[in-house]
């Protein structure tokens, strides 16, 4: 249990150094370090625990019912500092929810909260062993990288106050959040943590504190504290009518029917805002407008990564009942708009925004599905989604320093100024969508646990959200490979934490997809058997587990990991200039032609606007959604009434 307060409390303490540190050299030596030890602490955790599979601990009562006190006062104080953040930006529907929430809290807490039993506060088992890895290790490289990268963005803007101690408190403040979440078995303790995510992701996202910067934090903050209201609502009738305050009773528990149904329901709706759903996923999106790092955190691995964690955790009471029905109904027509929404984006950070929204919809759909092989290609689809867009997210932040755009259409000969980014983007892209990388051979798990499920509908879902992807990844990665011209290499100008980060997890992407089978039979099948103790592993799993097929995988992986490496060195070919329907000129992006014309060359993508236009698809799913969880409301108020 000790690791578990540490991995908890020692990010708190980072943050608070960070927050008092001015000089660049010491920030950059608390980070490194922090991020060595977070790093270290959360692969120990899972050496010491990986044997046993995990365990639940008992937290002693006085010090658990201090732990209780200090967090409900925290929350007060939080609402507080909402609610006066609302009236000073006339944002009154975020006053309103904030203090809803406290109220409520406060009053359950105080005459019903403290008189029940909690008797494993936190536990450890193996999904929150993945879970703390992700955060350990990639969320960590992401602070790394924000030590360059921030360093940039205070030069780009020398009139503006230096905020970064600000900044790299809330990241270190989101890590601890974020473990408290994968290690709490309580669920009032869960909630605390729940919310402080929603509070540092409000000011992430403000940060630059520009008209847009603020409008898009209230609106994140809105809406996840409608899914915390919700999660509220969960704990007040958990607590009441079934006497439970802990995740693992409230799913053993024998009170079947509407008595479950109500809790795991408003559970998987609190999830479902924070994992950037449809009708709520505009709040990710807008995130978009804050620093790369703050992006790569929210969309990789914290933030929505408890959302999905949460739903994993409520699988095994979904399946075929109405909390299941809507959960994959929502995710799966997620995946499909959002996949469709992507087609029609240039702006990089966007496509990355909504192939991250389509990804937390399949691995919520999966997650509703409630069936072993389902809960598999979720678990897998989070392990690589959080190590390859972390990298994407970071790369497009570098690419975006040094050539001054963001724009897919602005990265022609990317490959001649910056070709070591530019492969490791290729490489992130490549495991994004092809064979035989790691969220290709999810997909296709995740399709054959779908088609086994019975749901047709969700089978049309995915089958059509998988094949557009092919859509926005191929144009990325066509813009990517081509050589256009001659360019000056501009790649030295970028920052050596920068290159740190963006090394280190291109070499975990290339390890993810090569020892899958190994991760998955030592960590992800047993987490699955242990939750649904009634199966067997199914067909698919097991036959991922065989070491002949790993070893078909570690190959396959290595070729095409080594393809990029025929682009370098020299060559003994002569090169000649690019014919361009005419005589070209001397910047090989140009050419003469009729009527002694000077015309600029140019390759452009079709992005179907017409077709997969954003506010069309955004429309369509929005109001999709919405019918769906209003009618999955009326039934279970209907079902409570009777």
């Amino acid at each position: 249990m000790g690791i578990i307060f540490f991995l908890i409390l020692f990010p708190l303490l980072a943050a608070i150094v960070l927050l008092l540190v001015k000089a660049d050299r010491v920030r950059g030596f608390v980070v490194i370090a922090a991020s060595v030890v977070i790093a270290a602490a959360s692969i120990w955790l899972t050496a010491a625990n990986f044997a046993s599979g995990g365990a639940s601990f008992i937290v002693n009562e006085s010090l658990s019912e201090f732990i209780g006190y200090a967090m409900l006062v925290i929350e007060v104080v939080l609402a507080v500092v909402i609610f006066v953040l609302g009236v000073k930006y006339r944002k009154y529907l975020a006053c309103l929810l904030a203090a809803v929430q406290a109220v409520l809290m406060v009053w359950f807490e105080l005459s019903t909260g403290e008189h029940i039993e909690v008797e494993n506060a936190l536990y450890v088992d193996r999904l929150s062993m993945i879970m703390a890895l992700i955060i350990g290790i990639i969320g960590t490289l992401i602070c790394v990288y924000a030590l360059g990268y921030m360093k940039d963005f205070q030069h780009h803007q020398p009139e503006a106050a230096d905020r970064r101690p600000w900044f790299f408190f809330l990241l270190f403040l989101f890590l601890a959040a974020m473990f408290g979440i994968v290690f709490s078995n309580n669920l009032v303790w869960l909630f605390f943590f729940w919310e402080i995510t929603t509070l540092c992701s409000f000011f992430l996202i403000g940060f630059t504190k520009t008209q847009e910067a603020v409008n898009n934090s209230f609106r994140a903050i809105i809406m996840n504290l409608l899914g915390g209201l919700g999660f509220v609502f969960a704990i007040v009738y958990a607590g009441r009518v079934l006497g439970v305050m802990e995740l693992d009773r409230l799913l053993a528990t024998q009170q079947m029917g509407i008595a479950i149904t109500v809790p795991v329901v408003l559970l998987a709706f609190a999830g479902l805002t924070k994992a950037a759903q449809m009708p709520f996923n505009s709040w990710l999106l807008g995130a978009m407008v804050a620093p790369t790092p703050t992006s790569a955190l929210l969309h990789s691995s914290t933030m929505v990564k408890a959302g999905v964690f949460l739903i994993l955790k409520l699988s095994p009471a979904l399946g075929w009942s109405l909390g299941g029905f809507m959960v994959m109904l929502v995710g799966g027509i997620t995946f499909l708009m959002a996949s469709f929404a992507a087609v029609s984006q240039s702006n990089a950070k966007r496509v990355l925004a909504y192939s991250t929204v389509a990804n937390l919809g399949l691995i919520v759909a999966c997650a509703g599905v409630g069936a072993p092989a389902a809960i598999w290609a979720a678990t897998m689809l989070i392990i690589f989604h959080a190590v390859t867009k972390s990298l994407l997210f970071l790369c497009v932040g570098t690419a975006e320093h040094n050539i001054g755009s963001r724009d897919i259409e602005d990265m022609d000969g990317l490959f001649g100024r910056m070709p070591r980014l530019a492969t490791f983007m290729i490489i992130g892209i490549s495991a994004m969508f092809l064979a035989p990388f790691g969220m290709l051979i999810s997909k296709w798990a995740a399709l054959q646990a779908v088609i086994t499920s019975g749901n047709p509908l969700l089978v049309f879902f995915i089958i059509f959200g998988s094949s557009v992807t092919l859509f926005y990844w191929g144009k990325w990665l066509g813009k990517l490979a081509a050589i256009v011209a001659r360019r000056e290499n501009i790649q030295d100008k970028v920052n050596k934490t920068e290159w740190a980060s963006l090394g280190t997890l291109v070499c975990l992407v290339i390890a993810a997809c090569i020892t899958f089978p190994t991760y998955s039979k030592q960590l992800v099948v047993p987490y699955i058997l242990s939750q649904f103790s009634q199966y067997e592993p199914t067909s698919v799993t097991a036959s991922l587990m065989d070491g002949e097929n790993m070893v078909i995988m570690a190959i396959m992986v290595a070729i095409i990991i080594l393809l990029p490496l025929l682009f370098y060195g020299r060559t003994n070919k002569k090169i000649v200039p690019i014919y361009l329907s005419g005589a070209g000129l001397a910047d090989n992006l140009s050419y003469m032609g009729s009527m002694q014309k000077e015309t600029a060359f140019s390759l452009r993508n079709w992005y179907m606007e017409s077709y997969f236009g954003e506010k069309k698809m955004n429309v369509i799913g929005v109001v999709a959604t919405c019918v769906i969880l209003a009618i999955s409301f009326a039934m279970l108020v209907g079902g409570m009434v009777r």
